[in-house]
């Protein structure tokens, strides 16, 4: 038998996990030592970043992002897109067959600089985290302070 066979749950999970982040640490490694991106600041760091978003994203680890596990990214960060608006973001990051985007096309985008529509999203949504909400109860305000 092999040892995926003999893995359930859990485990299964877990080595399929390890194997996905593999092939993208991989890929970060090639492009760490591409001249072309030798100017980008903090790149390992960035790279890294890059890595966890895609893999909390890549739900299937097939290792390219689909128009589902896309379709769950932007409601997750709290921006809905129509099927056609979907086609259209992987159309534009995607390189090859126009139905899913690989890592690789994922960090052309994400440090390439070109302006794409889901670079945008993703800048602003790690901006959204980064302000402070407030906690507690609001203050207390007098009568002649209402509207």
């Amino acid at each position: 038998m092999s040892q995926s066979r003999d893995l359930q749950g859990g485990k299964a999970f877990g080595l399929l996990k390890a194997q996905q982040e593999e092939r993208l640490n991989e890929i970060n490694q090639q492009f760490l030592d591409d001249p072309k991106y030798s100017s980008d600041e903090d790149l390992p760091s960035k790279l890294e970043a890059f890595k966890k978003k895609y893999m909390e994203f890549d739900l299937n680890e097939d290792g390219g992002i689909d128009i589902m596990s896309l379709k769950r990214m932007m409601e997750k960060l709290g921006v809905p897109k129509t099927h056609l608006e979907l086609k259209k973001l992987i159309m534009e990051v995607s390189s090859g067959s126009g139905e899913t985007f690989s890592y690789s096309d994922f960090l052309k985008m994400m440090l390439g600089k070109r302006s794409a529509i889901l670079k945008m999203i993703l800048m602003y949504e790690d901006k959204a985290k980064e302000q402070e909400k407030p906690t507690g109860l609001p203050a207390k305000k007098a009568i002649s302070e209402l509207p």
